[in-house]
């Protein structure tokens, strides 16, 4: 593993393995190396070896999630063969939190939200998806993506605000789940026949099997995205484009989609705009649905972080940061906050893994 500073293009150092890396994460404060039965912990400050956890199950796709928030420095993965357990690990204090029984089948997908304090898993069914509290593993939320076929997850993110989470397959939808909770003050519902049905429905789900109720009290897609594909692996994140909420999935054959994300009343995305990533292709707009729809400017006002900060104070990597071979990174050049990517003044470090062999990764 070659680590480069990100401007200036110089090795920070670099580090062999004793097997072939299958995955990279970092954050602010660590960086992890997964190989197939362990995983490598260094302090990203001095890029110094804190940790070796030995004898993990065998992971041969490197499954692994690394909360983006380095005060909650939280380490997530497979503690079974067989079963969906999460092994909850702290990178900070460098110890094992808990498990978490989190699937009957093998996980296929792990994500932290950006704060740290929720994770999200699914299994190889891929019919469930599951919402867990950080650190004391308690079940939150619970969603059912479909019952029909089975699929592969491939991608499990949430939105920087924690309220939407996102999941793409191998199959031509893109799910999104609302992440919320009713009050217990509800007013209560009118004497009508709908509502007197529906409470007889939920006291009935006490007397059905435990699978059979659960299927009953999972909650559905809020919002949903189709591609005009299938079986092709990609990846999709929930992001803010000119204060709006948007979906983005880029596909593995090198394309990047937008979609429109409505969220009042979410359902069927709308997809804006298509971007070829390799290049050999214009871009495609959808005129009819822009960058700029009529959409409530609430959620907006919520989600949109402020750009208060001016070049000489944006915190993170400077313009001359990072440091040589053997040099201590300084203390602020750290942010105290999450990354934002859409800051031309942050130069946060960024890993382009571009294949191993024997253990030896390219990062730039």
């Amino acid at each position: 593993m070659n680590v480069y500073h990100f401007k200036k293009g110089t090795e920070i150092c670099n580090y062999s393995y004793s097997s072939n890396i299958l995955s990279i994460r970092l954050n602010r404060q660590r960086l992890l190396v997964c190989l197939e039965g362990s995983i490598y912990i260094h302090n990203i400050k001095d890029m110094k070896l804190l940790k070796t956890i030995l004898d993990i199950p065998a992971n041969p796709t490197g499954l692994c999630a690394l909360s983006i928030n380095h005060s909650n420095s939280y380490l997530a993965y497979p503690g079974s063969l067989t079963t969906g357990e999460i092994v909850l690990y702290d990178g900070n204090s460098l110890r094992t939190v808990c498990t978490i029984a989190a699937h009957e089948g093998m996980l296929a997908a792990i994500a932290f939200n950006s704060s740290g304090s929720k994770l999200a898993s699914a299994s190889e069914k891929g019919t469930v998806i599951r919402v867990f509290s950080v650190p004391d593993g308690q079940k939150l939320y619970e969603f059912r993506r479909g019952m029909k076929r089975y699929v592969t997850i491939s991608s499990l993110v949430f939105s920087m605000d924690s309220q939407f989470l996102c999941a793409s397959s191998n199959t031509e939808t893109v799910h999104i789940f609302k992440l919320e909770h009713l009050s217990d003050s509800r007013p209560e519902e009118p004497s009508t026949w709908s509502s007197y049905m529906g409470k007889v429905f939920m006291a009935a789900t006490n007397y059905l099997p435990a699978q059979v109720s659960d299927m009953m009290n999972q909650d559905r897609a809020f919002a949903t995205g189709r591609l005009s594909f299938s079986g092709q692996r990609n990846i999709c994140t929930l992001s803010t484009i000119q204060k709006l909420p948007r979906l983005l999935v880029a596909s593995s054959s090198g394309h990047l989609y937008i979609y429109n994300l409505d969220p009042q009343d979410g359902g069927e995305c709308v997809l804006i705009k298509t971007h070829s990533l390799l290049g050999s292709e214009t871009t495609e707009e959808n005129k009819e649905n822009d960058l700029r729809p009529s959409l409530p400017q609430s959620y907006a006002a919520t989600v949109a972080r402020p750009s208060t900060s001016s070049a000489s104070t944006v915190p993170g990597y400077s313009e001359d940061g990072g440091a040589l071979r053997g040099e201590v990174i300084p203390e602020h050049e750290f942010a105290t906050g999450p990354v934002c990517l859409d800051d031309e003044n942050e130069f946060p470090p960024i890993i382009l893994c571009r294949g191993s062999q024997k253990g030896k990764t390219k990062q730039s």
